[in-house]
């Protein structure tokens, strides 16, 4: 069965991919979000000249051909334009089995436990504590994370002191019975990470990730050496020559690919037995409500080695206003803490019609 069409329909923020084959069988998938019609531009004179034609069902070579391909541009940008071809067709596939991506994973639909994941930084303590609190009694959430330092912050606060404040405030507004996580986004220097560290250990944090800046792998090792919590990291990195890095030199305790920077689910799967084969959990990155956080619920539970809990934003129009829309209906409800793969095929989602229509519209074709 082949590849006959692609088409993309792309926001500033948001591509959406379309693949159909010969049949006329479809599915759907995503290039990453943020800068997407950029992504969406790579995708057309880079993708898909080397997918048209080739096996909708079996590609996982297909990938691997475009990387040789396109050896001259590695990095970013190829591997976010991948995820849409990667995403699309296993939604193919799954639509014309009748099941869930999971399923076809070798796992099953069933619930995820969430993490309640902030985004934001310019929230005090207390306005960061009280929503947390809301959340946790309102869907059941047993698990949360919030920001510490300023992003990429060269050892500097979001504003002075935020950082002492805003851990003891949160850790004692929940309380215990929840498991707390912080997310230094490549703020510190080992030292002051270090620092940061035993604070987070004396308040009950368990998760610190990304302390150091990402590309530098021996900062965050020594960090990971001198502290008892569990160091995190990997999002923004799309190499396999990083991941096996990181995973080889045991830089995290645990790893954290994300999807849709990463290539798809087929290198993530590769990446996460790479973890698998040094016993180290996969808790992947999934920082919006685009089609990330699904294709990570069904990873999870398929992986042998999934990390706690999904990472699930619970920031809205107000932080994320182009995420307004993307679907219909409510794939991202939250019951007692846990969103649910469902047993229908493929990512079990539907795009809104309305948003495609106001989407920026490319195809390629066979001719």
């Amino acid at each position: 069965m082949k590849i006959v069409k692609l088409e993309t329909f792309a926001t500033p923020f948001v591509g959406f991919v379309r693949a159909t084959s010969e049949t006329g069988a479809t599915g759907w998938g995503q290039v990453s979000t943020y800068n997407a019609d950029i992504t969406c531009t790579v995708f057309h004179r880079q993708i898909a000249p080397h997918a048209l034609g080739t096996d909708a069902l079996d590609f996982a070579d297909t990938l691997n051909l475009i990387q040789e391909r396109e050896h001259k541009f590695p990095g970013s940008y190829l591997r976010r334009a991948m995820t849409g071809l990667d995403t699309a067709l296993w939604d193919l596939r799954g639509r014309l089995e009748g099941k869930p991506v999971a399923t076809l994973l070798g796992g099953s639909p069933g619930p995820v436990r969430a993490y309640a994941s902030s985004m934001k930084r310019d929230i005090t303590p207390e306005d960061e504590a009280a929503r947390f609190v809301r959340l946790r009694d309102e869907k059941g959430f047993t698990a949360f994370k919030w920001r510490v330092g300023a992003e990429c912050g060269r050892d500097q606060d979001e504003w002075p002191g935020r950082t002492e404040e805003v851990v003891p405030v949160v850790a004692k507004a929940l309380g215990d019975g929840i498991e707390k996580l912080v997310d230094g986004n490549s703020c510190y220097s080992p030292r002051r990470a270090v620092e940061v560290g035993w604070m987070l250990e004396d308040n009950g944090i368990g998760h610190f990730e990304e302390p150091c800046p990402y590309w530098e792998f021996d900062q965050t090792r020594i960090v990971r050496e001198t502290l008892n919590l569990d160091v995190a990291g990997g999002e923004q990195d799309c190499e396999f020559t990083a991941f096996r890095s990181m995973i080889n030199e045991h830089v995290v305790d645990i790893v954290q690919p994300d999807v849709m920077y990463l290539g798809g689910m087929h290198r993530t799967l590769q990446v996460c037995k790479m973890a698998a084969a040094k016993g180290l959990p996969v808790t992947p990155h999934a920082a919006n409500l685009g089609l990330v956080t699904m294709c990570t619920m069904h990873l999870l539970r398929a992986i042998p080695n999934a990390g706690k809990y999904l990472e699930f934003s619970i920031e809205g129009p107000d932080y994320y206003p182009w995420q307004e829309g993307l679907f219909l209906g409510d794939p991202y409800a939250i019951t007692d803490g846990h969103a649910t793969v469902t047993d229908a095929p493929g990512w079990g989602i539907d795009i809104d019609p309305a948003w495609l229509d106001r989407a920026a519209y490319q195809v390629s074709e066979t001719a």
